[in-house]
């Protein structure tokens, strides 16, 4: 009888110990989530909740800006070209830095101008996920990309810096 209540009382433990285990120590998961969030355009809400545009379309349905203000505001935006170097960002691997380049507001390149590359496991992830993260930010026009599997830690220092670099360029 002792035995049994000892092994059950061992199993117990473990079970606990087991399930109270973190597997994630990255809290930049959360940082990043919460940056992406805030690159979304923010449409104001009307009394009923619903999301209403300021814009109108004209007859011959084109859309027209209400005011002058938002029309300079956007040709701007749209107008805006250069090269832009996001921050650099410290990762647990090294350093991470993107640089963009923009044309008439569109996200015509996108590098990594620092990555680790510190050991031959760094190089070996970093030659497949660097190029596959340069030809998302292409395809997507934006900061919300995909982190690249088995190169978490580099996707997310990669995606922190382009979001500073398409600040830069108000995109």
């Amino acid at each position: 009888m002792r035995k049994t209540i000892l092994g059950l009382m061992s199993t117990v433990s473990a079970l606990v110990l087991l399930f109270s285990y973190h597997t994630s120590t990255n809290s930049q998961a959360a940082t990043t989530t919460s940056s992406a969030t805030a690159i979304a355009p923010s449409v104001p809400a009307t009394s009923s909740g619903t999301a209403t545009s300021s814009r109108s379309t004209t007859s011959a349905g084109t859309t027209a800006a209400p005011n002058s203000a938002d029309a300079s505001t956007t040709a701007a935006t749209r107008g805006s070209s250069g090269t832009y170097t996001g921050d650099a960002v410290s990762t647990r691997w090294g350093t991470v830095q993107v640089q963009i380049t923009v044309a008439d507001g569109t996200i015509i390149g996108a590098q990594a101008v620092q990555y680790p590359t510190a050991n031959g496991k760094d190089q070996q992830i970093n030659a497949y996920a660097v190029p596959t993260l340069n030809r998302e930010v292409t395809a997507a026009q934006s900061g919300s990309i995909d982190a690249v599997s088995g190169a978490t830690v580099t996707s997310d220092g990669y995606i922190q810096s382009l979001q500073s670099a398409i600040d830069q360029a108000n995109l």
